[in-house]
């Protein structure tokens, strides 16, 4: 028998004695927050760390890129590790990892030691946010997950809207360190819900091979076709966000010449408006053919390239709005392809969100490293990499669903 959503919640609530069904997605939300904030909260401080440190933007950037080509590798270690010994055990081992290294950032002396402190503080958020979207799956199916998945990644989208408005504000009484010691106050934050969260993975459904056996269930889940083509090609289509996480306070500051605050204003609503991505595909858009859907969305960023490359060059108010196509058609994508992704594999889930996280992440810091490259004019270079690698995934999409591979929940064949 089917239940029904009401169901659902309540079976899912009883098994969180101090959470409830409200408190775990408060929980998962803010799990999927760690990455956004990690990154975001200091970006308004990164041309005043080069005048600091006496470093390159280059240099300064690494504690950006290295800390998602780190997380990636943290995200493939923990995931299988959680299929073998729940999801618990990972998140609270993450979060005291997380939080030392928070404060270690907070305490660098010199842009070296700031880079291998976001090395470790990487590593500690792979295993947070591995296992938040399998929590997911061992909680919810179908509809019900779409939803919660939508409900998580709006939530979390205050993240990017907040995080460089505090990072600023941060700024006018403090230096950059003050960015690290808040990242260090909202891992204690975590570390508290990881204490009340109670195991969602049932004993008869985690793996009970080896500990290198468990870490070769990657191989497995990528072997996959009907999961790991889409989730490069989602990877793909989310690379020129990160070019733009990595270059926004240049752009905005050194380009338009703005003042740090209001780039973050600029930073924030675009992250605002990005919140509602979620929701429009839930209420909107979740009961259109879903082949359709995805070449709509990628034809939209593709777009939004060209726009950044012409009008983007102008103005701020131009730049923002010719990006605003890219981050939106990004934002109503992700609860779609999240759950088509977890849809094409039955078992071995933490391993699925590994492999996820880790080519979400490997392509973004290729995405970081690309929008860094000294084009002459920043703008340009920035749409043109939406616009390449948005087409790209355009067209791989579209020989996808002509290809013979099934894919469960938008195309089956026998």
């Amino acid at each position: 028998m089917t239940q029904s959503p009401n169901q659902t919640s309540l079976e899912v609530g009883s098994k969180q004695k101090y959470l409830g069904h409200k408190g775990l997605i408060a929980f998962m939300a803010l799990m999927n927050m760690f990455i956004p904030l990690s990154t975001d909260m200091y970006l308004p401080a990164l041309p005043s760390m080069n005048t600091y440190f006496g470093s390159s933007s280059a240099v300064t950037n690494l504690t950006l890129s290295a800390f998602f080509l780190f997380y990636a590798v943290g995200i493939l270690f923990w995931g299988p590790l959680s299929d073998k010994y729940g999801r618990k055990p990972i998140l609270l081992v993450g979060s005291i990892l997380y939080a030392a290294s928070s404060i270690a950032c907070a305490m660098s002396v010199n842009i070296y030691f700031l880079i291998a402190a976001r090395i470790f503080q990487a590593i500690g958020s792979g295993a947070i946010t591995s296992v938040s979207m399998a929590v997911v799956k061992d909680s919810y199916s179908g509809k019900k997950r779409e939803s919660i998945l939508a409900i998580c990644q709006s939530i979390s989208g205050l993240a990017p809207m907040v995080a460089p408005i505090v990072g600023a504000l941060i700024l006018t009484f403090s230096d950059w360190r003050g960015s690290f010691w808040a990242l260090a106050l909202i891992s204690i934050v975590n570390l508290g819900f990881s204490i009340l969260f109670q195991e969602t993975l049932k004993v008869e459904e985690r793996y009970t091979g080896t500990l290198f056996g468990s870490l070769g269930r990657l191989v497995i889940v990528s072997k996959n076709k009907s999961f790991i083509i889409p989730a490069l090609i989602f990877a793909l289509s989310t690379l020129p966000f990160m070019g733009y996480i990595a270059v926004s306070s240049y752009v905005y500051v050194n380009y338009f010449g703005l003042s740090a605050q209001i780039y973050s204003y600029f930073f924030a609503a675009n992250a605002l408006l990005s919140i509602a991505g979620p929701f429009i595909y839930v209420k909107f858009l979740s009961n259109m053919n879903k082949k359709l859907f995805a070449s709509m969305i990628l034809a939209i960023a593709t777009l939004s390239g060209v726009l950044v490359m012409t009008l983007g060059t102008l103005t701020p108010l131009l730049f923002w709005i010719s990006f605003l196509f890219m981050s939106l058609s990004g934002a109503v994508m992700r609860p779609f392809s999240a759950n088509l992704l977890l849809d094409q594999q039955e078992s071995d889930i933490g391993s699925v969100s590994s492999v996820i996280g880790t080519l979400f992440t490997v392509l973004g810091s290729i995405g970081m490293a690309l929008a860094s490259i000294p084009w002459g004019n920043i703008v340009f270079g920035l749409g043109l990499i939406i616009t390449i690698f948005s087409l790209i995934s355009l067209l791989l999409w579209n020989v996808f669903m002509k290809s013979s591979i099934p894919c469960v929940g938008v195309k089956n064949i026998t």
